[in-house]
């Protein structure tokens, strides 16, 4: 477990790591991820936007996020796994690839909740095994690097505590934009 992450050693696990993973070997069983709490890294071998690198640290997350009044269950394993094979409505990093790749935000029955219905979450799946890899660097207390980590990398897709990026202004438009369309009627999934 690595004693403090915020550091350039520690960046450097996430932005230069030694080995990158893919969907079929995280979500392969017993798989490489530990039950653990950290960081994970995504880089994609193609960028999700035109706008993007491939080939590069892109977003960063944490688990579990801190809470004060009660213990989370998340770990770096049921994490990890959840954003290769969840949907959008419980992964910030699903919404942000699929709201880039163009697919159609969906309102969710009659709440808030919003996917890509079942065939776009089953296409960002299907692209995201194809193209993302992750990483990730144990720690006890990620939600103690989360901050230092977002102001020292250069991470386009992450929307929170990240405005001073270039790409945050058009993520937050294309993300509002999916939104908006998704809550319009007729928008049923």
């Amino acid at each position: 477990m690595s004693p403090a992450l915020g550091g350039p050693m520690h960046a450097a696990a996430l932005t230069s790591p030694a080995r990158l993973w893919s969907a079929g070997e995280v979500l392969a069983r017993p798989g490489p991820v530990p039950a653990a709490p950290g960081v994970y890294g995504w880089h994609f071998t193609k960028a999700p936007s035109p706008s993007l690198p491939a080939e590069q640290l892109l977003y960063v997350g944490i688990t579990p996020r801190h809470m004060a009044n009660r213990t989370s269950t998340q770990n770096l394993r049921t994490r990890v796994r959840y954003h290769f094979r969840g949907n959008a409505e419980g992964s910030t990093l699903r919404l942000t690839l699929g709201c880039l790749l163009g697919f159609e935000l969906r309102r969710v029955g009659s709440g808030k909740r919003m996917t890509f219905g079942k065939d776009g979450e089953a296409d960002l799946t299907r692209w995201m095994a194809e193209h993302a890899r992750v990483c990730w660097v144990e720690h006890r207390e990620p939600w103690t690097v989360e901050s230092d980590l977002i102001t020292r990398l250069d991470l386009p897709l992450n929307l929170d505590q990240n405005r001073h990026n270039n790409f945050h202004a058009r993520l937050t438009e294309i993300r509002a934009q999916a939104r908006q369309r998704a809550g319009e009627p007729g928008s049923l999934a």
